[in-house]
């Protein structure tokens, strides 16, 4: 990115520009431009915080999406001003991640560790193995599959009497 804006005159060279001028995700983006000169050296994950000491992640399935931010704290989780059992009632959906269903309780908590886990990773980078390891960043592209012209559903074939 900060290639770019060199070549339109709009940025300064990055010697010039003090650690604390750049935000978090323009330094990981010049280590990743650094990769490109060496295919085979590692990325080099960096720490992205916000100002305030946030990570930011985002969780998505279905047509749903949700957004968290972790922070250090007393280890609370809210959701929406609740507490996690309040706002997810039900053990299923305070423990594990349940698997799809039409039930209006479950797609959100199907969003909720992808959302967490991308937080994590900003917040700390050595988690991100072990979380791409468990499958918690990895998004559920499954949808709805579509109503086909002249079926009943999307495969069902219209019912005929003879």
């Amino acid at each position: 990115m900060l290639r770019r804006l060199r070549v339109l005159g709009l940025a300064r060279p990055s010697s010039a520009l003090s650690s604390s001028m750049v935000p978090s995700v323009v330094r990981t983006e010049e280590v990743d431009e650094k990769r490109d000169d060496d295919a085979n050296a590692p990325i080099v994950r960096v720490r992205t915080v916000d100002e305030l000491g946030r990570a930011y992640g985002t969780g998505r399935r279905k047509t749903a999406s949700a957004r968290v931010w972790v922070f250090e704290g007393t280890g609370k989780i809210t959701v929406n001003t609740k507490s996690l059992v309040d706002y997810f009632p039900g053990t299923h959906t305070a423990t594990t991640s349940s698997p799809p269903s039409s039930s209006p309780t479950r797609p959100p908590s199907g969003r909720r560790p992808p959302r967490i886990a991308r937080a994590l990773q900003g917040f700390n980078p050595d988690l991100r193995p072990p979380l791409k390891k468990a499958g918690f960043l990895t998004r559920d592209r499954r949808r709805v599959e579509r109503k086909k012209p002249g079926l009943v559903k999307p495969e069902k074939p219209q019912w005929v009497k003879r």
